[in-house]
């Protein structure tokens, strides 16, 4: 891993990030996922075209932070924040001020995440659920129930109307 990236690595740390030297850029690809590529950017350019213009700033930044934790697992508001170059306490004042709250923006994102990745049938369903910080399928597929009032296989099902709790 340390030839790979140039640098020491440090696993355990409370972060996953590494920096490149902007020269990387220009170096082939040699084992690149071009599923992976495809499927990633329909979920950004759908996400982006269904943001309204009078997009909230501090959400969206908030629910980048939230995307780039999902697969880790739990995703804590302590860390967003840090993310986000401020403490708990402030990032929940500045959320309370624009009536928002972060564990509402967590969920509405989640399930947001679901239902898209869902419209994907190549995209096996244990994938969605790591995908979107589950550590178990039956935890996403309980949390699908509460979300839509169906499971992923009925979501999956041609023809099948979401419930309008979300």
């Amino acid at each position: 891993m340390a030839r790979f990236v140039g640098t020491k690595v440090e696993f355990g740390a409370d972060t996953d990030e590494f920096s490149l030297n902007a020269d990387v850029r220009e170096l082939p690809l040699i084992h690149s996922d071009t599923y992976l590529n495809e499927v990633l950017l329909k979920s950004c350019e759908t996400a982006l075209a269904d943001k309204k213009r009078d997009v909230n700033e501090l959400r969206t930044k908030v629910e980048n932070a939230i995307s780039s934790a999902l697969p880790h697992g739990v995703v804590l508001v302590e860390d967003v924040a840090r993310s986000l170059g401020m403490s708990k306490r402030t990032l929940a004042r500045r959320l309370s001020e624009e009536g928002l709250n972060f564990t509402e923006i967590l969920q509405q994102l989640r399930r947001d995440l679901a239902v898209r990745y869902l419209e994907d049938r190549k995209l096996h369903v244990s994938k969605i659920a790591w995908l979107l910080g589950f550590g178990e399928v039956s935890a996403f597929t309980h949390a699908c129930k509460r979300w839509t009032g169906k499971s992923p296989s009925q979501i999956r099902t041609p023809g099948a109307h979401l419930h309008p709790s979300g």
